[in-house]
């Protein structure tokens, strides 16, 4: 069973969103997600500064299986990719909701748009498709 924290938001496409209390966004990618992609051998963050409109790949990961894309749930521009990453991919394995954050962002005027999940409707998703 996956790992779905209560406090973040999800996306149909297998991301979680944490608001900090500053305000900016943290992104990344679910324990489900990187169960299904198996262990990671590379993950491209976005650069600071980077503009990015919802629903744009911001990031690539890679796992010995597949390389998939990252979607932004939200537009807005991005405070900070993920350094600790290019050299331990894996942390995202390991610690998905924590030190496996792949970008944060400013939202932008209208950033908060997309159409997000609770936990329990997350879960559900999951269980529908057969995980």
């Amino acid at each position: 069973m996956s790992n779905v924290p209560s406090d973040l938001k999800y996306t149909k496409t297998h991301e979680w969103l944490r608001t900090l209390p500053d305000g900016t966004v943290e992104v990344g990618i679910t324990d489900h997600a990187q169960h299904a992609l198996g262990d990671l051998v590379f993950v491209e963050v976005p650069e600071t500064g980077r503009k990015l409109a919802a629903g744009e790949p911001f990031a690539v990961v890679e796992s010995v299986k597949a390389a998939s894309d990252v979607y932004s749930p939200i537009a807005g521009e991005v405070t900070a990719g993920n350094p600790g990453l290019a050299s331990q991919p894996e942390a995202i394995n390991s610690d998905a909701y924590g030190k496996g954050w792949l970008m944060r962002l400013r939202p932008g005027a209208g950033g908060a748009g997309g159409e997000f999940l609770t936990a329990a409707q997350y879960e559900k998703l999951i269980a529908e498709e057969g995980g």
